[in-house]
C-alpha cells in the first residue's frame, strides 16, 4: 500500500502519521519528492483502514500495490535511485561504463588492463576473483589472491572495483570491495542474498538464464527487505532456443525495468552474446534503450585468456566502443 502526502505536509505532520503506522506493525518506507512525499506501507495493511487514512487531511491518496515487489517499485519510490562508487554514479541521468577481464589471471594482466580501460574512460574495474563455472575441471579463479590483486590494481589506477561473491562464507574478503555482483545462477539463492541485505555496500544483481523481470525484482526485494537498498539490476541475457549466440539479451528489459522500479539497470553484453563481435553493436543498442551503464569483457591477451576469451575485447576495441557509446549518449541528450 503507498499514501500520497499532500503538498505542503510539513515534517512533524508527517512524522505523525508515520509513528500511528509504526504502531499497528507497518514499516514505512519513506520517498520525498520536490512536490509530494509517498509513504510505502510494508507489512499486514490489511489492518488499515483505507478510508479513515484517505480522510485525513494531509493524504492526497491511498491505493494497495497489487505488484509482490515493495520496496524496489517504482510507486513506492518514484525517484530513480543514484548509486556512486567513488567518482563513479549509477542511475538517475548518470552513466557508468565497467569494464575488465572476465577473471584476473596475475597482477601484471589485471594492472596493464585497469591502466588501459582508464585511459579510455572506464568508470568501474570488473574481474573475476571467484569464478562460478559449468565444468569443475575449468579454471575456478585465484579467490583471495584475486581480491588482492584487484585491490592493487585499484590502488593503482583509482578505478572502485566489482567482483562476484559465490558463498556468504566468503564475505569478509569482500571489505574493501566497491560492488559485490551476485551472478546469474546465483539470483535466487536467497539466503545469500539476505546476507548481502544486511551489509551497505552496493550490489549488482544479474539475471538469472531463465528468470522473468519479475523474479528478478524480488530477488532484489531480498536484499532490499534486510535494509541494503543499494541495488543495480543487470540484464545479461536468458537461455532461448537460439544457439547462435550464448544467450538471447533481452534489451526490453531495460525499458520494462525502468518503468516498474527505481533501481539502475546494466547491460552485460559480453556473457549475452558470448562473441567479442556482437559486443559492440550490442553495447551500442543497449545505451539507446536507456540503459544505465554497460559492462564488458576487456583483456590484453583474449586467446590466452583463462576463461571466456571469445567474448572479451582488446583494449583497443573498448577504446572505440567507449568513444561509440559517449557519441549515442551525447545524440540522445
Amino acid at each position: 500500500m503507498i499514501a500520497v502526502l499532500k503538498h505542503g505536509t510539513t515534517a512533524d505532520q508527517a512524522q505523525q502519521l508515520v509513528t500511528w503506522l509504526q504502531h499497528m506493525n507497518i514499516d514505512v518506507h519513506i520517498s520525498e519528492g520536490q512536490e509530494v512525499t509517498v509513504l510505502g506501507l510494508i507489512g499486514d495493511t490489511s489492518r488499515i483502514d483505507m478510508e479513515l487514512l484517505s480522510s485525513l487531511e494531509i493524504v492526497e491518496s491511498v491505493k494497495r500495490v497489487s505488484e509482490p515487489f515493495k520496496q524496489a517499485n517504482r510507486k513506492f519510490h518514484p525517484k530513480d535511485t543514484v548509486i556512486q562508487v567513488g567518482n563513479a554514479k549509477i542511475g538517475g541521468g548518470h552513466f557508468a561504463m565497467i569494464a575488465g577481464p572476465c577473471s584476473v589471471e596475475s597482477e601484471e594482466q589485471i594492472i596493464e588492463v585497469a591502466t588501459a580501460v582508464k585511459a579510455s574512460g572506464a568508470d568501474i574495474l570488473r574481474g573475476g576473483a571467484f569464478k562460478p563455472r559449468t565444468s569443475p575441471y575449468a579454471f575456478q579463479g585465484m579467490k583471495e589472491k584475486g581480491i588482492e590483486l584487484l585491490l592493487k590494481a585499484k590502488a593503482a589506477t583509482g578505478l572502485p572495483i566489482i567482483t562476484e561473491i559465490m558463498n556468504i562464507r566468503a564475505l569478509d574478503l569482500f571489505a574493501d570491495v566497491d560492488i559485490i555482483q551476485v551472478g546469474a545462477r546465483n539470483m535466487q539463492n536467497f539466503d545469500l542474498l539476505q546476507e548481502l541485505g544486511k551489509t551497505d555496500k552496493p550490489i549488482l544483481l544479474k539475471r538469472g538464464l531463465a528468470n522473468t523481470l519479475q523474479e528478478l525484482l524480488m530477488s532484489a526485494e531480498y536484499i532490499m527487505s534486510e535494509g541494503n537498498e543499494n541495488v543495480i539490476l543487470c540484464e545479461r541475457g536468458i537461455r532461448t532456443f537460439e544457439t547462435y549466440t550464448r544467450n538471447t539479451l533481452d534489451l526490453s528489459a531495460v525499458s520494462v525495468l525502468h518503468d516498474l522500479t527505481h533501481l539502475p539497470v546494466v547491460v552485460d553484453p559480453s556473457h549475452a552474446t558470448g562473441k567479442a563481435k556482437l559486443v559492440p553493436p550490442m553495447a551500442l543498442a543497449a545505451t539507446a534503450a536507456g540503459a544505465d551503464g554497460i559492462m564488458v569483457e576487456v583483456h590484453n591477451n583474449p586467446a590466452c585468456a583463462l576463461c571466456d576469451g571469445a567474448q572479451s575485447l582488446t583494449p583497443a576495441q573498448f577504446d572505440s566502443l567507449n568513444q561509440q557509446v559517449q557519441k549515442i549518449r551525447e545524440a540522445m541528450v
